[in-house]
This record gives C-alpha cells, sequence and structure tokens, in this order.
C-alpha cells in the first residue's frame, strides 16, 4: 500500500489546500451548530482525547479502504 513518492508538481488542476480547507472547517462549524446548538467549546463535559482517538481510528479506516480500492482499480486496469 505504501511507495515511494514524487515531489509534488503544479498543472492548471492545481489548487491552494489551506483554502478548502478553511471553507470546510466553516461548514463543519455551522454543521455542529445545526445539530447540538453551539460550536465546539473547552470544558464540554466530553474528554477531547478519547473523541479525537475515535475520530482518528474511523480517519485511518476511510484512508485505508481508499487506498485498496484505488490500488484494486490499479490492478484491474493493469489486467
Amino acid at each position: 500500500m505504501l511507495k515511494e513518492q514524487p515531489k509534488p508538481t503544479e498543472n492548471e488542476k492545481s489548487g491552494v489546500v489551506i483554502l478548502k480547507v478553511m471553507e470546510d472547517l466553516e461548514n463543519q462549524a455551522i454543521k455542529g451548530l445545526q445539530h447540538y446548538g453551539t460550536v465546539l467549546k473547552t470544558h464540554n463535559g466530553r474528554d477531547a482525547l478519547q473523541d479525537a482517538y475515535e475520530e482518528a481510528l474511523d480517519l485511518a479506516m476511510y484512508l485505508a479502504q481508499a487506498l485498496m480500492e484505488r490500488d484494486d482499480n490499479i490492478d484491474a486496469k493493469n489486467a
């Protein structure tokens, strides 16, 4: 699954990632406000490390799934 990566390049499709991340953060805050009635705040009665760890585990699973599916697609094209 892991392989050597080339240095990054730019082309006509290149976009600024931080702008997308900032937009997604704002949308996530709005989503939280709508769902919970508030944005995320400190001292809210939850264990932030536990929440983050569980989210990181979910992220690792989604990343592994995407890599496995990508590799399956590459293998199918090369068959």
